[in-house]
C-alpha cells in the first residue's frame, strides 16, 4: 500500500494556473522596468521598499529581509544603484557595525517617474482581470500561501491583522 498523495483534477488545475502566472508574471515586469526605467524588477523593487521606509533608509539586513534577498545580492544590487546615484550607505548611526542604504533624491525621483509605468503594468497584468471581490480573495489567498512559506513573515508582507 502507498501513502503517495496527489492533486485532484480541480487542484491540478490550479496549481498549473498558479505555476504559469509564476512563470509569466516576472518576465512582463521585468520587461516593463527594463523598456521604461532602465532597472531590472529587483533593482526598482529595492528603491520601492526604501521609498517607503522612514527617512528612505533602511539597515542592510532589514533592506535583504524584505527584499527576500542574501546580503551578498543586495550588496551587487546597491552597488549597481550606486553607481547611477539612485542609492547611498552609510554608516548606521545606532550601530556602527552595521551599514544603512539610502535612497538618495535621484533614486526618489526615479522611484517617482517609474512608479506609474509599473502600477500599470501591474494593474494591467493582474488587477483590471479582478472584481473588487476577485481582489479580496486573491489577497486572502496569498496571505495562507505566504504564511506557508513565510511563517516568521520575514517580507512583512502579511498583514499582521490577517
Amino acid at each position: 500500500m502507498t501513502d503517495d498523495r496527489w492533486l485532484t483534477a480541480d487542484q491540478l488545475s490550479a496549481w498549473k494556473k498558479l505555476i504559469a502566472v509564476v512563470e509569466l508574471l516576472p518576465g512582463a515586469l521585468e520587461s516593463q522596468l527594463r523598456r521604461d526605467a532602465d532597472l531590472s524588477h529587483f533593482e526598482y523593487f529595492t528603491m520601492a521598499m526604501l521609498s517607503e521606509a522612514p527617512e528612505h533608509t533602511l539597515r542592510m539586513t532589514a533592506l535583504a529581509s524584505l527584499t527576500n534577498s542574501t546580503l551578498a545580492r543586495l550588496s551587487h544590487v546597491v552597488s549597481r544603484l550606486e553607481e547611477k546615484d539612485f542609492v547611498s550607505r552609510k554608516p548606521c548611526s545606532d550601530d556602527r557595525r552595521a551599514t544603512n542604504a539610502a535612497l538618495t533624491a535621484n533614486g526618489w525621483a526615479k522611484v517617482v517617474a517609474t512608479a506609474p509605468g509599473h502600477v500599470a503594468t501591474v494593474c494591467q497584468t493582474v488587477i483590471d482581470a479582478l472584481t473588487d471581490t476577485d481582489v479580496a480573495d486573491l489577497d486572502g489567498i496569498m496571505g495562507r500561501i505566504l504564511g506557508a512559506l513565510d511563517p516568521s513573515n520575514k517580507m512583512l508582507a502579511t498583514n499582521q491583522t490577517q
